[in-house]
């Protein structure tokens, strides 16, 4: 007896080792600022907090009562608060009413519950300066993450199970198994309470805790262990993967005004396409059937769109191109007779000359000088529309602004840029792109207007 009560100290002081190494490899905490420390009143959460304060750390205790369990969710907040209590440190609690919230918001209890759970411990996080919110996921909880993102469908990333850090919350126990932390709780004695809906098979997890892992260990006793040094590897072949997925981003991804652009003839040169794709198009959103579709598509013609919630793609010649999806601009902007600039849609310079024999006209597109005596005004700067025509400079026939988009290769996106400057019913300019020839300085021009942008 004597021997095995020594053993258990010895495993427990080492416990304690193993949090702290864990704690700083992974940079989760520092010792000189408070750590709000999830605790439910469970076995997990109960020594996630006596192993942060056996290694000096200021903890505050943050409860939720998500009123699930009828007299059992107020036994434990009964419980947690006694806790504090007798600990003598700070402590705050909430009630939640996670049933309605679910129904509300259309999602699943545990759901609601993680939802409303981690915004409060981030607005105590800030009320108090805290640097992290504990929480007291172990390594049995990542090898069932790793199963059910397998049963689900995963890429690599899901295959590293539960991350030690995201963002504010941070994870020391991963690095014991729950066996371990139960010898921990006999050591010490440490009360807790039991949530009888641990036993259930109700919830997906508990499923796989109860039923699926026990009936691999029937194939291999050794599953577990086997199953965490899987979520090792799987962590550094990650890290290796998204370095290479990063290199090939700078590599084929121009960032152009408000537009992204995926050169397409240097992505079809990675060795699979879809993979590169989904790592860089997943983030804004695109499912992997329309990512297929864009895949298929990298040869086809110009002008086809992708969707997602919020973004849009379109196949362009040379790119993908890549833009949030806004509400089309139809907002006019009048230009007045003494007016000397403008500040919206984008800025632009309006002077008056008196024209001289010294006058060369530009040819830079982002200035026009026209004749003043042609131009009746107030002005107007719009969005083109279809069926808009002009006469461009230097010619004396009429044409559509769409073909003349299209002659002069114009990408979808760069025809929904354009922007028109009228004069009555007639346009004088294309911004940035071609004079209306009626409004061009001749012999007989005595006064100009340059307009300018800036």
């Amino acid at each position: 007896m004597l021997f095995s009560v020594t053993k258990i100290r010895q495993n427990t002081h080492r416990m304690q080792q193993k949090v702290q190494t864990y704690i700083e490899k992974h940079q989760l905490l520092v010792p000189d600022k408070p750590v709000v420390v999830g605790v439910s009143g469970g076995t997990d959460s109960v020594v996630l907090l006596h192993i942060l304060m056996s290694l000096g750390y200021e903890c505050v205790i943050a409860h939720c009562n998500f009123h699930l369990r009828m007299e059992e969710s107020d036994r434990d907040e009964s419980f947690v608060r006694e806790l504090a209590n007798g600990l003598k440190i700070q402590s705050y609690f909430i009630d939640f009413e996670t049933t309605e919230h679910a129904s509300k918001h259309g999602i699943s209890i545990e759901m609601a519950a993680r939802d409303l759970r981690y915004a409060w411990f981030n607005e105590l996080l800030v009320k108090i300066n805290a640097q992290a919110i504990a929480v007291a996921h172990h390594a049995d909880d990542s090898i069932e993450t790793l199963l059910m993102n397998l049963v689900r469908g995963t890429g690599l990333k899901g295959l590293t199970g539960i991350p030690a850090r995201n963002e504010n919350v941070v994870r020391p126990l991963l690095c014991l198994t729950r066996s371990e932390i139960e010898t921990y709780l006999v050591r010490y004695d440490l009360d807790h309470v039991e949530d009888s809906t641990n036993g259930s098979s109700d919830y997906q997890r508990n499923k796989f805790r109860n039923e699926i892992l026990p009936l691999l260990e029937e194939i291999n006793p050794s599953v577990r262990q086997t199953l965490y040094n899987s979520l090792q590897h799987f962590e550094g072949n990650l890290a290796v993967y998204q370095q290479a997925i990063h290199q090939i981003e700078n590599e084929i991804v121009y960032i152009d005004s408000d537009s992204i652009k995926l050169d397409i003839d240097l992505l079809k040169k990675q060795i699979h396409i879809p993979t590169v794709l989904f790592e860089l198009l997943h983030p804004y959103g695109f499912s992997n059937a329309v990512i297929e579709q864009i895949t298929a598509n990298l040869d086809g013609e110009s002008g086809k769109m992708f969707f997602s919630d919020s973004y849009r793609l379109v196949k362009d010649r040379k790119y993908l191109i890549l833009n949030e999806i806004k509400s089309v601009q139809k907002e006019k902007f009048r230009i007045t007779e003494n007016q000397k600039e403008i500040d919206q849609p984008f800025h632009l310079k309006i002077t008056r000359k008196n024209i001289t024999s010294e006058f060369i006209p530009s040819k830079k597109p982002d200035c026009i000088q026209v004749d003043a005596s042609k131009l009746t005004f107030p002005l107007l700067l719009r969005k083109w529309e279809e069926g808009d025509a002009f006469y461009p400079f230097g010619m004396t026939q009429r044409k559509k602004v769409s073909d003349f988009f299209v002659n002069n290769k114009l990408s979808l996106l760069e025809k929904e840029q354009s922007w028109i400057l009228i004069s009555g019913e007639d346009i004088v300019w294309i911004v940035c792109q071609r004079l209306d020839n009626r409004f061009r300085v001749n012999e007989k021009t005595k006064m100009i207007v340059e307009f300018r942008l800036v």
